[in-house]
């Protein structure tokens, strides 16, 4: 009998947040047992999250119902031996988490993150699969990008790391098509929220557009675009023929807060090109059960960083001063970080599994993100191939490129170097220093960047003269406390702690609103010292401290005033000014 796996799922208990899972599995009896297991991680979001801890009752019968021996190997395995010529798995996951890549359900809705939710044959991930929802009460739709067979909410994938790639979403979510360049668009809106269909469609539409011009080709005949609204909610989470967005539902009447959604639909629509298709060697084939490291997400992440607010400028919605507030805001991120004295972008990508969805109270002073790092270098890149041929090339034919090379040709990852010597042999550019740079903590000057296209890049806080102690402050239990610790701050220095309740800095009572201290603070002198009373550990503490200078930045990019006229026509090919 020939290998067969389908999966059925079913809501019994939807309102405790469960979805009922049964893998069918029939024709794998020509061995002593099968491994099934569940994925660690979810491809895109790079930290082992352990999503077999959601599984729950799960049982193996034959063909006539009877019980047959599965035992769990290990915290994701499940072995079962002697297995029939057709067996059913069945199991339920608890779903009950708000993010983009974890399952939530509830008795109105179920987003299913597919790495949580089906299991694979160890040795079959290339195997095909199918797929059938089973409606909820009142449910009536089911959102995937998978490919729908039959009139029953059945659904095909190929294998399973396109299986892995499409979440489901099922309820009564709001949607609504559209074409685009040949290729239908679908919008899923889950939850309410004040959002304006036409202005979305034809928005979104420019951003689909603006990109494909830059690809050459679209490489799907279907993408659906997932919304989240939530009273507070941001971020996404790139797949093959999709993406989940997750926004507030007050935010598309309110004019930045819509913007922001915009850059988000761009990055994460860029991403079908740049990650899902071209990539690092390394992420892809996926290991589903550890750690898949590299050094090449400030590419990947950081030129799509670049790029989200960048397809924004070109479709006419920011204007020049909100995109280069929104660049200048990359700059800022990193350099008010100590962190970035210790780690590069290189070094940042490799250690995504223990530090980017990790952070802790030190983070700052230890790291930085390579989103942000990996977008300063990319303007530095952009900018440089403009300036270098003219206006002739950009670092959008460098991505073309290495998509047909990598992708379309040849079909597998890229090394770095190899992505640097394809960017050189595009443009006739070199690009040591950049790529240099993202493998170091060492600075590069990225005026001698900006100022070639006419920019500059300026530090306004740099003549400041504003004392500061060197933290963040937030609240715990009604109570002010030290939620971080720059790195040889004043506080730093004077050995004051995160965790730490602040009481009262010169007798001043100290308040959530912070008033005591900009009060002291705006007052005193560098090298003044300031009495700080604490509670630490329940035990009150005075810690003098001797205030430093504030080493904060605050970038913007402006026009260099003595530009030439070469440098403001090649600073308005850069953004885009010369066809809007």
């Amino acid at each position: 009998m020939a290998k067969s796996i389908h999966f059925e799922l079913s809501f019994s208990e939807p309102q405790a947040h469960y979805v009922d899972v049964e893998m069918q599995i029939q024709g794998f009896n020509d061995q002593a047992y099968i491994d099934v297991k569940m994925p660690v991680w979810a491809p895109g979001s790079y930290l082992v999250r352990e999503y077999s801890k959601n599984v729950e009752r799960l049982i193996a019968r034959d063909d006539n119902g009877n019980i047959i021996q599965c035992q769990k190997i290990s915290k994701n395995t499940w072995r079962i031996s002697n297995p029939k010529e057709k067996l059913k798995l069945c199991y339920s996951v608890y779903g009950f988490e708000v993010s983009v890549r974890t399952s939530f359900i509830d008795d109105s809705k179920a987003f299913l993150s597919p790495v949580g939710t089906f299991m694979y044959i160890d040795g079959y991930l290339q195997h095909e699969s199918t797929v059938k929802v089973n409606l909820y009460k009142d449910w009536n739709k089911v959102s995937t990008g998978l490919e729908k067979i039959g009139d029953n909410h059945t659904y095909y994938a190929p294998n399973f790391d396109i299986l892995f790639d499409t979440p489901f979403q099922i309820g009564n979510q709001d949607t609504w098509s559209f074409d685009v360049d040949g290729i239908i668009h679908e919008c899923a809106m889950v939850g309410l929220a004040d959002y304006d269909k036409v202005q979305l469609t034809e928005d979104i539409t420019k951003i689909v557009r603006e990109e494909n011009k830059i690809w050459g080709s679209n490489p799907n005949n279907y993408y659906l675009f997932v919304t989240h609204n939530y009273q507070n909610g941001s971020g996404g989470l790139e797949h093959l023929n999709s993406t989940i967005l997750a926004a507030s539902r007050f935010s598309y009447s309110q004019t930045t807060s819509y913007k922001n959604y915009l850059s988000l639909v761009a990055h994460e629509y860029f991403h079908l090109w740049h990650v899902k298709r071209l990539r690092p060697k390394e992420l892809g084939p996926f290991d589903y059960e550890s750690e898949n490291y590299t050094t090449g997400l400030w590419i990947i992440e950081g030129f799509t960083s670049y790029y989200d607010n960048l397809i924004i400028r070109r479709c006419g919605i920011f204007d020049e001063t909100e995109y280069l507030q929104k660049l200048a805001f990359e700059f800022n991120n990193v350099y008010n970080r100590p962190g970035y004295l210790y780690q590069s972008a290189a070094a940042s990508s490799f250690d995504t599994w223990i530090k980017q969805y990790r952070p802790d109270e030190n983070s700052q002073n230890v790291a930085i993100s390579y989103y942000n790092k990996g977008a300063m270098h990319a303007v530095s890149m952009d900018i440089l191939i403009i300036a270098k041929t003219n206006g002739v090339k950009r670092l959008d034919d460098v991505m073309k490129a290495a998509y047909e090379h990598f992708y379309l040709i040849e079909n597998r990852g890229f090394e770095e170097d190899e992505f640097q010597n394809l960017s050189e042999e595009v443009t006739g550019v070199k690009l040591d220093d950049i790529f240099k740079a993202a493998h170091s903590t060492e600075d590069i000057d990225y005026n001698q960047y900006f100022n070639l296209v006419g920019y500059e890049l300026v530090d306004r806080a740099e003549d400041q003269d504003h004392q500061s102690l060197g933290i963040k402050i937030g609240s715990n239990e009604g109570h002010t406390v030290i939620k971080n610790v720059d790195r040889d701050s004043a506080a730093w220095i004077s050995g004051l702690n995160a965790g730490d309740e602040l009481i009262a800095i010169n007798n001043h009572r100290i308040e959530i609103n912070g008033k005591a201290l900009d009060y002291v603070l705006s007052n005193a002198k560098e090298g003044e010292s300031v009495q700080i009373l604490i509670s630490r550990d329940g035990l009150i503490k005075e810690i003098q401290v001797k205030l430093i200078a504030s080493a904060k930045k605050s970038y913007s990019i402006q026009r260099l005033k003595n530009a030439s006229a070469e440098q403001r026509l090649l600073g308005d090919i850069w953004l885009s000014l010369n066809i809007l």
